[in-house]
């Protein structure tokens, strides 16, 4: 190799910044004060000055566990070892069905079948696809539209966003999927402000669903997609009776009803997900983040054994459905996935948040009168306090506290002016009052 080709494939210094494009990330600011971290075991991460940062997001709403879990980190070394790889297309391997069994033994009674893939964002396109392609196998090929809600986050891919309802996330990218529609959100500040726990007033805001229907006629909808609690947006929540009301619509009117519990699954809420927790049955449900805690990245779509059956009616060796991923079931993601379920039953984790649900909530809504503070949000082991923006500069109050809660040892997350939390649900009560009297301290100095 001559020395200009050495040259060429020299490797880049480690402190070399550029190259790497961050997702949802100032790459400006973030590059010119570099938050970087370099380990993590338990409630916290250790940065690159060697300092102890709590996690209160569960990395990103996905670490509900806690991190380097050994029963995890010793199933995924064991699992590279034996089986690094193989494809789901017309092969599998043990792992992949005896995770699906236990996951469908998990959930909420009816969703009986899983359908893998690597992503919340990828859930999201996969339940879309087969409440599109079901209406279609059983004969309802007219029903195309696709509702979803005012500020919904549903991922990245150009479903998800169609769906979605927040507008930074879709003004850049064109019109999306045709035939989408939204529901209003279930956010009342006037009436429901401060509300611990679920809030009282809105239930009829689900008959928003009747108005699309007279709109565009229930013979051309598919299904209506929404979070039971809204997280990416800032911790919206349904008001009482909400979801009940939007299951019997859907009934009404023959459509799916899809809940994506990619933030709420997997013991956030304290029950495995929130149609345990809100007693409410979607037709399809929509996971990810929690499935593996983070480990290996992996999502899975539950659905009821009607929609699955409806398309094994063709020739035995015809494809029933054309859809999937080259890494659907990885052994990697399939053994983190199954260590992580033995975590969360022999701790108890998955219904822990219901018992310090409320410590957490007593610390967070002590937060109200603090400078700034408009309104605060909780249930389970999620919180939001939303502050008051800083007139003509929206999201920099909120993005100010984040960066001092970092330098006072917290991870917190922003979105627009909302502060939210999510920390992994072994929690213990003295790390909850640091978290939130630390976020105290912060926002006693924002400007």
């Amino acid at each position: 190799m001559s020395p200009s080709s050495a040259a060429a494939f020299a490797p880049a210094a480690t402190n070399n910044l550029d190259a790497f494009w961050m997702p949802f990330t100032a790459n400006r600011q973030f590059k010119d004060a570099p938050r970087l971290l370099v380990g993590a075991k338990d409630m916290h991460y250790t940065t690159s000055d060697g300092r102890q940062v709590l996690d209160g997001t569960a990395g990103l709403w996905c670490v509900n566990a806690g991190h380097a879990r050994p029963k995890i980190v010793e199933a995924v070394q064991r699992q590279v070892a034996e089986l690094d790889y193989a494809p789901a297309f017309q092969m599998g391997h043990p792992k992949a069905f005896e995770f699906a069994s236990r996951l469908t033994a998990l959930a909420p009674k009816g969703l009986d079948h899983v359908f893998f893939t690597n992503s919340g964002s990828e859930s999201v396109d996969t339940a879309l696809k087969i409440a599109l392609a079901y209406q279609k196998v059983r004969g309802e090929g007219g029903r195309f539209r696709l509702i979803g809600r005012e500020r919904g986050y549903h991922g990245v891919g150009f479903g998800g966003i169609s769906v979605g309802g927040i507008v930074t996330n879709r003004k850049a990218f064109g019109p999306g999927l045709p035939g989408t529609d939204h529901l209003r959100h279930t956010y009342d500040r006037e009436r429901n402000a401060y509300s611990r726990g679920i809030p009282e007033h809105g239930a009829e805001l689900a008959d928003d669903l009747e108005r699309l229907v007279a709109l565009h006629d229930a013979s051309t909808i598919a299904a209506v997609i929404v979070e039971p609690v809204a997280g990416s947006t800032g911790v919206v929540l349904p008001p009482k009776g909400y979801l009940e009301r939007l299951r019997a619509l859907c009934d009404k009117h023959g459509l799916l009803l899809i809940f994506d519990e990619v933030i709420t699954g997997f013991g956030r809420l304290g029950a495995p997900f929130a149609a345990d927790w809100f007693g409410v049955t979607p037709d399809i449900m929509v996971t990810a983040k929690g499935i593996t805690n983070g480990v290996v990245p992996m999502g899975a779509v539950f659905v009821s054994s009607a929609i699955y059956e409806a398309f094994m009616n063709g020739p035995e060796h015809v494809i029933e459905l054309f859809h999937g991923y080259t890494y659907s079931a990885h052994p990697l993601a399939c053994a983190a996935g199954l260590a992580t379920l033995d975590t969360y039953a022999e701790e108890g984790l998955l219904t822990r948040a219901s018992e310090t649900g409320a410590r957490f909530a007593d610390e967070l809504h002590a937060l109200k009168g603090l400078p700034h503070v408009v309104d605060i949000r909780n249930i389970g082991l999620v919180g939001a306090v939303e502050l008051e923006p800083i007139p003509g500069q929206p999201t920099k109050r909120a993005f100010s506290a984040f960066l001092k809660a970092y330098e006072k040892g917290i991870m917190i997350r922003t979105t627009g002016d909302i502060i939210a939390m999510s920390p992994p649900l072994i929690i213990s009560e003295a790390q909850i009052d640091e978290l939130v009297g630390t976020l105290a301290d912060v926002l006693r100095t924002l400007d």
